[in-house]
């Protein structure tokens, strides 16, 4: 148990049935009154944030979120993945895992996040690097800003890249925000 006067960003609660991480807390002693806790939590199975004041007295169970590193192994009517110390396989469904795996190849490791044995998430490498299979020629003239085109890789999504980027070169990208990092 974890009481609110204890509260740290990033820590884990289960807080009336669902699981909350603590993304801000403030500690507020008004002049008039008793002191409070306010927070901002992110509800880790659905994603939604919602802002909570509690008394720092109260207390609440911490959650153990299981991460494990899986490989990816392939995609058919589900995404399969293998622990790679045990080999066992497990299969999610679309909806499980979202589109956390738009930049990933078969064989490559992720994160798979559950909480009492069901999976909410699946993290992706931070970075990945990746083959282009399909752009337009670069052109030279007005690039003052920066000029940008679009770009498939090898796993079928689409990344902005710079003009001089052609097709067949490897490229690096941030899978949190899908942006073109350099060439490889």
């Amino acid at each position: 148990m974890i009481s609110a006067g204890d509260f740290r960003n990033g820590v884990t609660l289960e807080i009336e049935g669902n699981v909350y991480q603590i993304m801000e807390f403030q500690h507020v002693k008004p002049g008039k009154g008793a002191a409070f806790v306010r927070t901002k939590l992110k509800n880790i199975i659905n994603g939604g944030v919602v802002e909570k004041t509690f008394r720092p007295t109260e207390k609440f169970p911490q959650a153990r979120i299981e991460r494990v590193d899986m490989q990816y192994l392939y995609a058919d009517d589900f995404y399969n993945f293998m622990n790679a110390e045990t080999y066992d396989q497990i299969a999610l469904s679309a909806e499980d895992v979202g589109d956390a795996l738009k930049f990933v190849k078969e064989n490559e490791t992720v994160k798979v996040c559950s909480y009492n044995g069901k999976v909410f998430a699946v993290e992706p490498p931070l970075f990945v690097e990746l083959e282009i299979t399909d752009t337009e020629p670069g052109f030279k003239g007005d690039t003052a800003q920066g000029a940008t085109k679009p770009a498939t890789v090898e796993t079928g999504a689409v990344v902005y890249v710079p003009l001089f980027v052609n097709q067949g070169d490897k490229i690096k990208i941030d899978t949190r925000t899908g942006e073109y990092l350099s060439r490889v």
